[in-house]
């Protein structure tokens, strides 16, 4: 009896050192770069890396797409959710042959600029003005990356505070340069141009079938085509 419990044991020890070993292996067959098959005028391309981040893009016609963030695998369905990864954007001030400001902010306005230099502006940043006196006042950039608020003329702008809208992240705090304060209108940089591109999508579930993966949703335009891998040169 305690013979044949052993064996039980052992071959079930056995079986499930196989399963476990199998459902190891296949996420790790997963990380590559993956091409979009069978969806006409439209490019895409998903990049899985053995980090657990991925990279994703879309090109149809005039419109170009793009997310970026991290995946996961559970059974046969690869999940893309999109994000920062809990990083956060940083800044600097716009260096002086950068600034292409003409003129002074009208009177009784402190504008501040948020975007990347020749590229384009940042929206949804939370910007926060201190003046010399300790007054503060916030605003949050828009579309063409202004955030605005009104100061009265006896108080001079002497440092900035930035961070995404909504974030729990402590303020990033840089000092006014004296003649952008004077001014009332400066411009802050964020040092990675990727935070100036949205996300196209905030999750995507792939199913892993014969020959790479497909979008798991018969509603999305792109569940007819398939992901899959350049064939490898022999």
């Amino acid at each position: 009896m305690k013979k044949s419990l052993s064996r039980l044991l052992a071959c079930a020890a056995l079986a499930w050192s196989f399963s476990a070993s199998a459902a190891d292996s296949a996420p790790a067959t997963l990380p590559g770069h993956y091409y979009l098959q069978g969806v006409m005028e439209t490019g895409s391309e998903l990049l899985l890396k053995k980090d657990g981040t991925f990279e994703w893009m879309l090109s149809y016609g005039n419109t170009d797409e793009q997310a970026s963030g991290e995946w996961r695998v559970a059974g046969d369905v690869v999940t893309l959710e999109a994000g920062n990864g809990g990083k956060e954007p940083q800044f600097r001030v716009f260096e002086e042959a950068e600034m292409r400001i003409q003129k002074p902010a009208e009177a009784g306005l402190w504008v501040a600029i948020v975007g990347y230099p020749q590229v384009g502006p940042m929206p949804g940043v939370e910007v926060k003005f201190e003046a010399q006196s300790g007054k503060t006042a916030t605003a949050v950039s828009v579309a063409n990356g202004d955030a605005i608020v009104r100061m009265p003329a006896s108080e001079r702008w002497v440092r900035t505070g930035l961070r995404r809208q909504g974030s729990k992240a402590d303020y990033q705090w840089l000092a006014v340069p004296a003649a952008r304060a004077q001014e009332r209108i400066a411009a802050f940089a964020v040092t990675d141009p990727q935070w100036l591109r949205g996300q196209a999508f905030q999750k995507l579930a792939l199913r892993v079938v014969k020959g790479g993966l497909k979008v798991d949703d018969a509603d999305n335009g792109l569940a007819g085509g398939l992901y899959a891998k350049a064939a490898s040169k022999q």
